[in-house]
């Protein structure tokens, strides 16, 4: 049997096929390009299949299903800028929930049974405690966590109605790149930290704008819990492996457990990149809870998961090596 990849030229879904071409699977990727990238699916495998297609297309999906022996979808299209939700919400609850609602619409015609989820942290809002347990309150802040849960919400329904089982992992921050750099992260719009700040000693920008510095956490800035893309790919492996058991639908929190706030981040790249990081401070953003950081226990216990990369400047030398192999993204 194979997995069908949905946003699979992703950065997320890259480094997801880039692993699970390690095992004896066939992968089909279904990516529309908007924010992924050709140059990062691995053409030259044979056990690869990629169609450039909208998951909303429900006859693109149809002849997926129909032509490929699909088990199990693996679940990474939709939009994720924070600040972009909050301006055009209806085209994150067009996009991720009515393509959540495309993909199960389709997998129930095709008696596919198994989904897993590329949910966030966003779920949560702003936490009532560190760390985060999944049993906590979601609430969220903004409408692309709100369109996260919905999307959980509608799978948990499913799978009473038509048992599609589900594994919903909720990623903190993801981080880094491959250890062998041959893929990373580029985003034609780019808000993930770690790579604004090394756009600074890669010479692209004079500084690194913090959007705020007065947050009620000890040095005022927004803190965080980073996890490293592989490790990320390494838990969609071992939840593919929990539902081929047949163990029955969850949700996951994956993080490292630790905080760090934005100025530790540039202190750890300055260290990584041996150069000194210039600093603004801006505005908040909004929607932006000033903590976040996961309890990934459960994950750990009924999964097996553990992270490889603890260390937050092992992450961001990943990254660092990645971005000084391909300054300008893929386009290099």
């Amino acid at each position: 049997m194979g997995v069908l990849v949905c946003g699979g030229a992703g950065y997320i879904g890259s480094h997801f096929v880039k692993e699970i071409l390690k095992r004896d699977e066939d992968v089909v990727i279904i990516d529309n390009l908007s924010t992924g990238h050709l140059e990062s699916i691995p053409h030259q495998n044979p056990r690869v299949k990629f169609y450039e297609d909208d998951i909303r297309n429900p006859a693109t999906l149809d002849e997926i299903f129909s032509a490929n022996k699909i088990d199990t979808v693996i679940h990474f299209a939709a939009d994720a800028l924070v600040g972009e939700s909050v301006e055009n919400p209806l085209k994150y609850f067009d996009n991720n929930t009515g393509g959540m609602i495309s993909l199960l619409e389709s997998m129930r015609d095709s008696n596919v049974k198994q989904i897993i989820f590329s949910s966030t942290a966003a779920t949560y809002g702003e936490p009532k405690s560190i760390p985060i347990l999944e049993t906590d309150p979601n609430e969220p802040t903004n409408p692309y966590g709100e369109s996260k849960l919905m999307m959980e919400k509608i799978m948990k329904w499913v799978d009473q109605a038509y048992g599609i089982r589900f594994v919903s992992l909720r990623y903190f921050n993801a981080a880094g790149a491959s250890e062998d750099s041959s893929i990373g992260e580029a985003h034609l719009c780019e808000t993930h930290l770690i790579p604004l700040i090394l756009r600074v000693p890669l010479g692209q920008s004079d500084h690194i704008t913090v959007f705020g510095g007065d947050y009620d956490t000890p040095d005022g800035t927004c803190i965080r819990d980073y996890i490293h893309v592989t490790d990320l790919a390494d838990a969609h492996l071992k939840a593919i492996d929990y539902l081929r058991a047949g163990k029955s639908s969850d949700i996951f929190n994956l993080g490292n457990g630790q905080g760090f706030s934005v100025k530790e981040m540039i202190s750890a790249a300055e260290k990584v990149t041996g150069q000194k990081i210039k600093t603004v401070i801006g505005d908040r953003r909004p929607g932006d809870p000033a903590r976040l950081v996961a309890s990934s226990e459960k994950a750990k216990k009924i999964l097996g998961w553990n992270p490889k990369f603890t260390s937050i400047e092992k992450i961001i030398e990943t990254a660092w090596n990645w971005h000084v192999k391909n300054p300008k993204g893929y386009e290099s």
